[in-house]
C-alpha cells in the first residue's frame, strides 16, 4: 500500500481550492468517513471523497451508457475510414485487416490493465491519479506530473485530430462531385478546411456545454446507428461491387509495401497508426468516473468490453471494403489522403449514391467530436484541480447551471484551435495530431501500469476488477507495446521525406515533454504536491464501496 501523501498546500492554495479538495471527517491529519451502503451512488460519493475531492459532477451514467460512451469515442467505422491511408501506403490489406485485429488484441490488454487500477481508483483524474498512488514516494510528484500532462495533452490532441479529421473526410466526400473526370467540385484549399474545423470545433462544445444532461441518449442513438449505417455501406457496395470484387486470397494475404519504401516488416509497423488511432480513445472515458453511478465496477466493464465490440465492429466494416478495394498504388497516390470515398463511390458506380453512404460516417464524425470533446475537458478540469496547470483557479470551476466543467472545456477548445494553425504550413499537421493524439495517451496509460507492476500489484489485489496471473500477462503486453509505439509514431508515412510529408508528431511530442519537465522544475517542484489524499481512508472507503453494490461484481 502506497504511503500517504507528502506535502501539503500554500495556505492560499488550499483556501483557493477546499471546495474541490475536502476530506471529510478529517482529524490530526487523518480520514474517517462515514461509509454508507445505501446505494452505489453514495458508496462512490464516499470513496470519492476520500480520496480527497466532493463530488461536484451528477452520477447518471450507468454501465450501458459508460460503455456506449466509449463506443462512441472510438466510434470504429469512422475513426478506421479517416485514416485508413497509413495501412494503404504500408502493406495494403494485410496491414489493414489482420493490423486491425493484432492492434486490438494488445489494447484489450491495455484496457484490462487500466481496468484493474481504475477499480481501485475510480476518480476523474484517471491516470495521474492513478499513478501518483501507485508509485515510490519520492517520485509520485513528478511521475503523476508528467502522466497528467501526458493525458491532458492526448485528450485534447485526439479530440483535435477527430474533428480535423472529419473535416478532411468530409472535403473528401464532397469530391466525389466532379466537374470533370478526376476533379472534384470543391477545391478544399487549407482555410477552407481550417473554417470546415472550426465550425465542427464549435458545434462539438456547444453540444456537449449545453446539452450535458442529453449526452446518454445521442451516446445510446450513435450505437443503432453505426449499426445501421454499416450494414447499409457492407450491403451496397458487395451487392453493386461496380468494379467487381477480389479474392478471399487478395483480402486475407495481399501485402504490397511497395507504396511506402519502407523495409516490409517495418512498413507494417508504421501503418498500425490507423488501428491504434482508432483505440486510442480507451483510457480517455476514465476521466467520466465522476459521473459514473459506480465507477469501480462500471468503468473498467465498459473499457474492455468496448475493445471486444469495436473489434468485431471492425471486422465486419473492412473485410466488405477491401472485397471492393480499387488499385492500391491509386488510393496511395490520393491528394486528399482519404481512401475511403474512393473506394465506395468506385462500388457504387454513383456519386450521389456514394455521398448518401458517407452520411452515417459524417454524422459519426461529430458524435465522436463531441465525445472527445467531453473527456477533454473533465481530464482538463481534474488536472487544473490539483493546481498543475497554470490559472488553474479558473479551469477547476465547475458551471453549476450546465453541471460540467465550462472554463476546462474552452480552454481545451482554445488550445485545438491554436494548434490547427500549423495546418496552414503542413498540410501533414492531421499526421502529427494523430500521432502526438496516440503516442501521449499511450504514455500516460503506460505509466500507472509500470508504477503498479514496480509495486508487485500489491494495490489492485483488492479491487473488484483484479486479474490475476492474467492481469500479469496484459500488464506486460501493455508495457511492450508502449515501448514501440513511442517511437514507431514519429516515423514519416513513407520515403523519401519531403517538408510537408514529414511527420512533425516527434517535434510536437518532444516540445511537449520539454515544456512538462521545464515547468515542473520551475514551478511544479515547489508547488504541485499531488492529489490531496490519504491511501489508508482511500483503500477502506474502496472496500465500503465494494460491499455497498457486490451485484455489481464480476
Amino acid at each position: 500500500m502506497a504511503d500517504q501523501a507528502y506535502g501539503t498546500q500554500s495556505d492560499a492554495f488550499a483556501a483557493e481550492n477546499d471546495i474541490h479538495r475536502r476530506i471529510p471527517g478529517s482529524k490530526d491529519g487523518k480520514t474517517q468517513p462515514q461509509l454508507s451502503e445505501e446505494g452505489g451512488v453514495v458508496a462512490a460519493d464516499e470513496l470519492l471523497e476520500a480520496m480527497g475531492y466532493k463530488s461536484e459532477l451528477v452520477r447518471s451514467r450507468s454501465t450501458f451508457q459508460v460503455a456506449f460512451m466509449s463506443f462512441v469515442m472510438a466510434s470504429v467505422p469512422y475513426g478506421l475510414s479517416t485514416t485508413l491511408y497509413y495501412p494503404v501506403v504500408n502493406g495494403g490489406p494485410v496491414n489493414i485487416i489482420w493490423g486491425w485485429i493484432l492492434v486490438s488484441l494488445i489494447i484489450l490488454c491495455v484496457a484490462a490493465s487500466l481496468g484493474e487500477i481504475t477499480s481501485v481508483y475510480p476518480t476523474a483524474g484517471g491516470v495521474y491519479y492513478q499513478s501518483f498512488m501507485l508509485s515510490p514516494p519520492h517520485y509520485r510528484k513528478i511521475v503523476s506530473w508528467i502522466c497528467g500532462w501526458a493525458f491532458v495533452v492526448g485528450n485534447i490532441t485526439i479530440t483535435l485530430a477527430v474533428n480535423f479529421g472529419t473535416a478532411s473526410f468530409l472535403s473528401a466526400c464532397i469530391n466525389v462531385f466532379e466537374s470533370e473526370p478526376g476533379v472534384g467540385i470543391f477545391e478544399a484549399k487549407a482555410w477552407q478546411v481550417w473554417l470546415i474545423f472550426l465550425a465542427i470545433t464549435i458545434l462539438c462544445n456547444l453540444v456537449s456545454a449545453l446539452g450535458n444532461r442529453w449526452l446518454p441518449l445521442l451516446d445510446t442513438f450513435a450505437i443503432y446507428w453505426t449499426f445501421a449505417g454499416v450494414i447499409a455501406i457492407v450491403v451496397c457496395i458487395l451487392a453493386i461491387a461496380k468494379e467487381g470484387r477480389r479474392s478471399g486470397a487478395y483480402v486475407f494475404g495481399e501485402f504490397d509495401t511497395s507504396n511506402s519504401g519502407w523495409p516490409a516488416g517495418w512498413s507494417f509497423f508504421v501503418g498500425l497508426l490507423h488501428a491504434a488511432y482508432a483505440t486510442s480513445s480507451t483510457g480517455m472515458i476514465i476521466s467520466m468516473c465522476e459521473e459514473t453511478q459506480k465507477p469501480a465496477t462500471q468503468v473498467p466493464k465498459a473499457m474492455v468490453g468496448t475493445i471486444v465490440l469495436n473489434m468485431i465492429m471492425g471486422i465486419v466494416f473492412l473485410v466488405p471494403l477491401l472485397f471492393v478495394f480499387p488499385d492500391q498504388a491509386m488510393l496511395a497516390a490520393l491528394a486528399s489522403g482519404q481512401p475511403v470515398p474512393t473506394i465506395i463511390k468506385s462500388a457504387v458506380g454513383n456519386a450521389g449514391g456514394a455521398f448518401a453512404l458517407f452520411i452515417p460516417l459524417l454524422v459519426l464524425g461529430i458524435i465522436c467530436g463531441i465525445g472527445c470533446t467531453t473527456a477533454a475537458s473533465r481530464c482538463t478540469w481534474a488536472f487544473s484541480r490539483d493546481g498543475a496547470i497554470p490559472g488553474y483557479q479558473w479551469w477547476s470551476k465547475v458551471n453549476t447551471k450546465l453541471d460540467v466543467p465550462l472554463n476546462a472545456m474552452m480552454l481545451s477548445m482554445a488550445v485545438q484551435v491554436l494548434l490547427a494553425f500549423i495546418y496552414f504550413g503542413s498540410t501533414a499537421a492531421f499526421n502529427a495530431f494523430s500521432g502526438v493524439g496516440v503516442i501521449t495517451l499511450t504514455l500516460s496509460y503506460v505509466v500507472p501500469i509500470i508504477a503498479s507492476v514496480i509495486d508487485g500489484r500489491k494495490q489492485i489485489k483488492e479491487g473488484s476488477f483484479y486479474l490475476g496471473a492474467l492481469g500479469v500477462f496484459a500488464n506486460w503486453v501493455s508495457i511492450i507495446w508502449s515501448a514501440l509505439v513511442i517511437p514507431l509514431f514519429c516515423m514519416p508515412t513513407y520515403l523519401p521525406v519531403t517538408l510537408e510529408s514529414m511527420n512533425y508528431a516527434s517535434v510536437v511530442f518532444a516540445g511537449f515533454v520539454a515544456i512538462a519537465t521545464g515547468w515542473y522544475f520551475i514551478w511544479g517542484k515547489k508547488n504541485y504536491q499531488g492529489p490531496p489524499t490519504q491511501s489508508d481512508a482511500v483503500m477502506e472507503a474502496r472496500r465500503a464501496s465494494i460491499v455497498s453494490h457486490t451485484g455489481d461484481k464480476l
